[in-house]
């Protein structure tokens, strides 16, 4: 997971691309049991629809197109956790998943204000 303290990133575009890759590399490790495979699918296409959802609201032709993709974002972002918090892991892994829900919860809330912001 790239960590970069003390340093506001603010390419929504990269920090997506970044939170995807780790969302994956973290699937990776984990165990595979019939719940697991269900929730992982889930949560990796979760994960990577806040991206190319924002990607999107970037290429929208209108102001309303442009809410609408980033209220998506936001929605992804709070599925993402509840995939998240619905995995089986071992407690090693514990750190690791904060981490990701600690940034979905971040995404979701810069997703939040741009809504604000734009109305």
């Amino acid at each position: 997971m790239i960590e970069i303290q003390n340093q506001k990133r603010y390419d929504l575009e990269e920090r997506t691309l970044v939170f995807t890759q780790d969302v994956i590399s973290f699937t990776q490790k984990l165990t595979k049991n019939i719940a697991n495979i269900e929730i992982i699918k889930q949560l990796v296409r979760s994960a990577g629809s806040i991206g190319a959802n924002y990607i999107e609201a970037n290429e929208s032709f209108s102001k309303k197109d442009f809410i609408l993709r980033i209220k998506i974002c936001r929605r992804e972002a709070k599925e993402t956790i509840y995939w998240l918090k619905l995995l089986v892991i071992l407690e090693s892994q514990e750190e690791e998943r904060r981490k990701l829900i600690q940034e979905a919860t971040e995404l979701m809330k810069i997703f939040g204000s741009i809504v604000e912001k734009s109305k």
